[in-house]
């Protein structure tokens, strides 16, 4: 009829309504794949251990058992939480022998700082080092157990390592 045979036992033709066998096409190919017996998925390897969070290295760091090196390459990366003002920009405490910039680990110390509605922004660990302005150190989570007051003098130290490690 039509045409062609209707005929089970046509190649690659089953009876309507008749379990679908995979047939071998172009290749040794299945015509129907997703018949055939699924195989498991290869089991999930382990990658290199998660970064420490900038709260976890400053805890490390404050207490002697991370490096200065690592706690540097861990600050670039981190994301910093920093209080607004009503101009862009850092807000800065000039009540301190040197000026110094409050910078925050995470919202949380951030608010425990300066309240539940403060205003903020957050910007890199490295960009706090490219924007900061000269002459100012900074404070990160001042008023958490691990605190850590960097100088200017300090901030340039580190300033100074970056750009080493960067450009040689």
């Amino acid at each position: 009829m039509y045409g062609y045979d209707q005929q089970p036992g046509y190649p690659g033709q089953q009876p309507y309504g008749a379990p679908q066998q995979p047939v071998a096409g172009y290749g040794g190919q299945s015509y129907y794949p997703e018949q055939q017996q699924q195989q498991p998925p290869p089991p999930a390897q382990a990658g290199p251990p998660a970064p420490p969070t900038l709260a976890d290295a400053l805890r490390a760091y404050t207490s002697g058992a991370m490096s200065s090196e690592e706690f540097h390459d861990t600050f670039l990366a981190a994301k910093i939480y920093c209080p607004r003002g009503e101009n862009p920009g850092f807000l800065a405490l000039h009540n301190t022998q040197q000026p110094v910039i409050p910078l925050f680990t995470s919202l949380k110390e951030l608010r425990r700082y300066a309240g539940k509605e403060s205003r903020h922004f957050t910007v890199t660990g490295g960009e706090v080092l490219d924007l900061l302005p000269s002459g100012y150190g900074f404070a990160l989570d001042m008023e958490g157990e691990h605190r850590l007051v960097l100088d200017a003098k300090s901030v340039e130290e580190m300033v100074e390592y970056t750009m080493r490690r960067l450009y040689g």
